[in-house]
């Protein structure tokens, strides 16, 4: 018998909104035929306090007890996870993102947002990786590769997990990363994004390789980059920096705290345009370079790491983005363009924009709005679970 969750009287209304997260409150009581059914990552039905079905899901020891993957009474099996697949690989058809000479890696499943609450899924070439957030998809990794290789067939050739990062850490899964079925030549290999190329390491680079969520958003900086000069923090693989290049920037200047991005910022540089390319690369702490920069530059990108991943730290977190902000709005030359990004959950796009304005106040600028940037379709947001929408931008026209 699956373990069933009874629910406090009222805590369903939520999800008779379809929203895919229970949290650990909400929880009247579990009936399991044994203590060990309901460990970490175990299948369980929801119940209402009346004894009403409402979903299947993955329990997890947490603040959110079960992240739902179904509101049907069905059984999650390997056909489950083959449809699934599929409904997520179609989307991205429809995208024009599946076979696309211009464009080889992308993002085939992203959590919530495909109805699979904790799992990811990249695509490089014909690579997949794949990150579980939780541990309910840990333990589904091998039938989720089976679902892979029959969705994608010939198209795929290794499927890589990498989730010993991404699991929670009082999780004693023993998760070790490495390849659930076949194996690349080299695990570093270089995709095409819009046909700009880059070099991706999916076993040693950040998340799975490559920022695949900032695709459209570079294209965007490649429109704005003609006969500016550039400065691109938090820079890691330098994806705005090639594309700024190819967009005819004047110069670009990359700049991360980590020596092994910046020249891997440098690699990439090379690999588009060859040696002679007008860029520099600064291993520095993007926050303390910003301090000191002067009116170098007319076209700034800010894109740091999340600096709130909990609502606990959101004021310290916002005080950090109106100071960033701040200090390139201050410095930028007049008539320059600022993208600035927040990739923060815990921030909404209302409180980065108002914190924004808190900035360009601070540095006493006239300063438009001139686009406000999200995710791109790939990352798609599930209608009923509006966190999904992580990713916020705003491109700023600085007199």
């Amino acid at each position: 018998m699956i373990p069933r969750i009874y629910l406090r009287r009222g805590k369903e209304e939520s999800l008779l909104r379809r929203h895919p997260w229970i949290f650990s409150g909400a929880i009247d009581y579990i009936k399991a035929e044994e203590e060990s059914e309901i460990a970490e990552g175990a299948l369980v039905e929801v119940y209402t306090h009346a004894g009403e079905f409402i979903a299947r899901g993955h329990y997890q020891i947490g603040s959110i007890a079960v992240r739902v993957l179904s509101f049907e009474r069905e059984p999650v099996d390997g056909a489950w996870w083959e449809q699934r697949i599929a409904v997520a690989h179609d989307v991205r058809r429809t995208l024009g993102l599946t076979q696309n000479a211009a464009t080889t890696c992308y993002r085939l499943v992203h959590g919530e947002g495909d109805s699979l609450p904790g799992l990811v899924v990249d695509i490089y070439g014909t690579t997949a990786v794949v990150q579980c957030h939780s541990v309910g998809m840990y333990r589904a990794r091998m039938e989720i590769a089976a679902a892979l290789r029959t969705v994608y067939g010939e198209r795929l050739t290794a499927i890589y997990d990498k989730s010993s990062q991404t699991l929670p850490y009082k999780a004693d899964t023993g998760a070790v990363d490495g390849y659930l079925w076949g194996r690349a030549e080299q695990p570093q290999q270089v995709v095409l994004e819009n046909g700009q190329q880059f070099l991706v390491n999916w076993e040693q680079g950040q998340k799975t390789g490559f920022f695949l969520d900032q695709r459209e958003n570079r294209e965007l900086v490649k429109r704005y980059a003609q006969g500016r000069t550039v400065l691109n923090t938090f820079c890691y693989t330098g994806g705005f920096s090639v594309y700024a290049l190819a967009g005819g920037a004047k110069e670009v200047c990359s700049v991360d705290s980590s020596e092994r991005a910046v020249a891997l910022a440098t690699e990439n540089m090379r690999l588009n345009f060859g040696d002679g390319a007008p860029h520099t690369e600064v291993a520095a702490d993007a926050v303390e370079y910003l301090r000191d920069i002067g009116d170098r530059y007319d076209l700034i990108i800010l894109d740091p790491p999340a600096f709130a991943k909990h609502h606990k730290v959101l004021g310290n977190a916002m005080q950090g983005y109106k100071r960033l902000n701040a200090r390139a709005l201050s410095q930028i030359r007049p008539g320059g363009i600022l993208f600035t990004f927040s990739c923060s959950q815990a921030v909404s796009k209302e409180l980065f924009r108002t914190t924004v304005f808190s900035a360009a106040a601070i540095a006493g600028r006239k300063v438009r709005i001139l686009h406000q940037l999200t995710q791109p379709a790939d990352h798609p947001i599930n209608i009923y679970h509006p966190e999904g929408e992580y990713l916020k931008g705003l491109v700023l026209y600085v007199e």
